[in-house]
């Protein structure tokens, strides 16, 4: 019987098991070992980690997580949970069942790329996703954004602090709503409209190919692609989603479920439809969570009921 199993080891679920390592809980964290920014070879806005890679940061915190002798570490994944708060059962996917007196649900989000050829494997490396992450690193390159609807403001954002020189490709008609063109026109950004047929070459060469066999050279290229929760055990477990599938959170951690927690980048508030997904906020969600789980442990386990 743990007290608490983490699903998910990044920066959320290991922050998590780290608060209640020292807190003396006996934890088992389960990560499946496909981190979100695993294409990535830096990570950037983390303090003291700015430029390093994320590989590192996961193991050196995985040791600093089994330094403490109540903390079990496991690969792998949960593929199922049911009960209530106090006993919870858990299904990993060697069909091993084990129990816990709360969860804590930090498997994060996998990103969904439009399927163009030759994109995904380019995923993290010459085609990024966010500029707060990758933007410095591509100042003054010749960029592409790929984007449609709202998410073609991309494209404004990264002409305003990155290059004089982008081109918003929408993969087919384009359905801007009418202040997000006039922004892309006003900042005087090309727009093709033709279905994109692949891409080739690497960072600072890249050759975007269209289905009318036109082409475009570029060095790196932005899309901000739609994400899906890694687990589906929120659902399982009947806790509230949000309109993206993640699971919707109060600003303690708190799941809709009684004893279940959530954290990272596949939890965040009802008030905050377009949450912060970095490494840094990933970690600090799992702090915040773990301490407010270790508070409701305690005075689940007080022998007089505090009013």
């Amino acid at each position: 019987m743990y007290e608490v199993v983490v699903v998910g080891g990044g920066p959320a679920g290991l922050s998590a098991a780290l608060v209640l390592g020292r807190q003396r809980r006996r934890v088992l964290v389960v990560d499946a070992g496909r981190p979100r920014n695993a294409p990535a070879a830096e990570m950037h806005m983390f303090l003291g980690r700015d430029g390093g890679s994320p590989a590192r940061l996961l193991a050196d915190g995985r040791a600093e997580v089994a330094a403490y002798p109540t903390v079990e570490l496991r690969e792998g994944r949960v593929t199922s949970a049911e009960g209530e708060s106090g006993r919870f059962t858990v299904t990993l996917e060697d069909g091993e069942r084990v129990e816990a007196s709360r969860l804590m649900l930090a498997s994060g989000v996998t990103d969904e790329p439009v399927a163009v050829a030759g994109l995904a494997e380019r995923w993290g490396k010459s085609v990024f996703h966010c500029p707060f992450c990758h933007g410095y690193e591509t100042n003054g390159k010749v960029l592409a954004v790929i984007g449609n609807g709202f998410d073609a403001m991309l494209a404004a954002y990264v002409a305003d602090r990155y290059s004089d020189d982008v081109v918003l490709c929408t993969n087919g008609a384009s359905t801007m709503p009418e202040p997000v063109a006039a922004v892309v026109k006003a900042r005087g950004i090309p727009v093709i409209e033709t279905p994109l047929a692949g891409i080739e070459g690497e960072l600072d060469a890249l050759t975007l190919s269209f289905a009318d066999g036109t082409t475009l050279a570029r060095e790196a290229v932005y899309h901000r692609a739609p994400t899906r929760p890694n687990t589906d055990l929120a659902v399982q477990l009947g806790c509230v989603l949000l309109p993206d599938g993640c699971v919707e959170v109060d600003e303690y951690g708190k799941t809709s479920v009684a004893g279940v927690y959530a954290a990272g980048d596949a939890a965040h508030l009802k008030a905050v439809p377009e949450p912060v997904t970095l490494v840094g906020p990933s970690a600090a969600d799992g702090v915040r969570a773990a301490v407010w789980l270790e508070q409701e442990m305690f005075r689940a386990g007080l022998p007089v009921a505090l009013g």
